[in-house]
């Protein structure tokens, strides 16, 4: 296609009288393709599409409308009721022309850059390496519009409480917020409606009112009007993610901190060479001051405490100081947790790390207590690797057993754990690789295997091996020194049974 331009250089130049050879050469345009401007008299042609099928508008609706807009069978009621012979591509066409079946897309309008004014945040799922595991994690990002500055965190799973958590860190490291956040539709923050019509859910007005902002949605399908968060995600995903290793969440985050908050905030952005560090001094004047204090956002939950005083909260146990075993208040916030009995905080403790489950935590400044939390879960990963040492048939046997879904692993290991303790080796490798040959899993069963194993005869108790060097040993040669052990009371038991 020969573009408007180009069409009018031909047809000037042969107005001047240039030939058309010459005219080819210097534009490198087939000579044929110059004839045809000249004709239209450089000009772009109207190339409107006549159908040589016309269909009434009327008519289309009203088949659309019988038919639930389902297009093959329109095509079909056309050709046997109306006899109107059609193509289906220029049928699909003509409905589309019409504006049927398709939602009214409306222009994204541009929203210029003004200090002050918007702040843009979003999330995005991703799957890392962290540690030896593949992990699923959130990342969320806050973004200045005006002075390009991000604050990024990632986070395991993301519901409201985290979304309050992350603002609440993020715009305290700021100091300042924009006077509007740009979010997508999220049911989140969104009570109902979508864009303009949004309607906020009303904790999260009020969240937003703390720090002088209002939740904005943008229009469905319209992404664009957050493009800023969306190009801080793909900068996080080209720039953030290759070449780094990320030992724990804890390191992940760290290493997110400092990239966004240090690194991009330092670095010139690549077009108009902004520095998003000075240009967010610049902007400070125009956003909204944090106020003195905002309270840190929590949630409240009800917790009783075993004979131990321990509470239990997400898989780990806090020991509560005191003697009693009321019900205690469990304040969560995002790093740190709280325990009240009737308004009276008993402690603060910090969050485990990530991924740290069943283990009993304590206040600062408490000695720790002997006993550990009742229920606190036994795990036997101990004996479990003692029986795999035991030989490849009884690591084949666990391999098997331990597989379904739904079997009380804990409780099997132990059972068998006692069991490879009370009978020989030979004999307890032989009775799994009976019990792997038959697939049984019953403890029961196993141990009938064994006493079976036992009783056949094949089976020889091995001679004890005693060092007859033992009297020379050093320990035996200071019991010598020692009192002799007074066992005249068997001697009495042995009379009163003979009597």
């Amino acid at each position: 296609m020969i573009d408007p331009e180009k069409r009018k250089a031909i047809y000037s130049l042969y107005q001047e009288g240039m030939r058309l050879a010459e005219i080819s050469c210097r534009l490198r345009v087939s000579r044929n393709t110059i004839r045809a401007i000249i004709k239209q008299r450089g000009t772009m042609p109207d190339l409107a599409r006549k159908d040589k099928v016309k269909i009434d508008e009327e008519l289309l609706k009203k088949r659309y409308t019988e038919c639930g807009g389902w297009l093959q069978r329109i095509h079909e009621k056309l050709a046997e009721e109306d006899g109107i012979r059609i193509g289906y591509s220029t049928l699909t066409r003509m409905i589309r022309e019409i504006g049927l079946g398709q939602p009214v897309q409306q222009r994204c309008s541009h929203v210029p850059d003004e200090p002050g004014a918007e702040m843009q945040h979003d999330t995005s799922p991703y799957k890392l390496k962290i540690g030896d595991k593949q992990i699923r994690v959130v990342g969320s990002i806050l973004y200045l519009r005006y002075s390009k500055r991000r604050y990024l965190k990632f986070y395991r799973a993301f519901n409201r409480f985290k979304m309050k958590c992350f603002f609440h860190e993020a715009i305290t490291f700021f100091g300042y917020a924009a006077a509007n956040c740009i979010i997508d539709n999220t049911n989140l923050a969104r009570l109902r409606g979508t864009g303009k019509n949004a309607i906020i859910i009303p904790e999260m007005e009020e969240f937003a009112k703390q720090f002088g902002f209002k939740f904005v949605c943008h229009e469905v399908r319209h992404a664009n009007r957050k493009a800023g968060n969306e190009r801080s995600f793909w900068t996080v995903e080209t720039n953030f993610f290759p070449g780094r290793k990320f030992e724990s969440m804890e390191d992940l985050n760290q290493q997110a901190f400092d990239w966004a908050t240090v690194r991009m905030a330092n670095r010139p952005v690549s077009k108009s060479g902004l520095i998003p560090a000075k240009a967010f001094e610049h902007e400070q004047s125009y956003l909204i001051k944090l106020p003195s204090f905002v309270p840190a956002p929590y949630l409240i939950h009800k917790r009783g405490t075993d004979q131990y005083g321990y509470a239990s909260f997400d898989g780990n146990f806090y020991w509560v100081p005191g003697s009693k075993r009321d019900d205690v208040t469990v304040l969560q916030f995002s790093d740190v947790l709280k325990i009240y009995r009737r308004r009276e905080l008993l402690g603060e403790y910090q969050l485990p790390p990530d991924g740290v489950k069943n283990q009993p935590v304590y206040p600062e400044g408490v000695s720790k207590p002997k006993h550990k939390p009742e229920y606190r879960k036994k795990p036997t990963l101990e004996e479990e690797q003692k029986l795999r040492k035991a030989g490849e048939e009884v690591d084949a046997y666990l391999n098997f057993a331990l597989k379904p879904r739904g079997i009380q692993r804990h409780r099997f290991i132990r059972e068998l754990f006692v069991l490879y303790q009370k009978i020989a080796l030979p004999i307890f490798i032989s009775t799994l690789k009976r019990a792997l040959k038959y697939r049984i899993t019953d403890m029961k069963t196993i141990e009938r295997i064994a006493i079976l194993q036992m009783t056949n005869g094949n089976y020889q108790i091995p001679q004890v091996q005693i060092n007859e060097q033992f009297q020379k040993r050093q320990s035996y040669l200071d019991g010598r020194l020692s009192k002799e052990v007074d066992l005249s009371i068997y001697d009495k038991m042995w009379e009163d049974d003979n009597g």
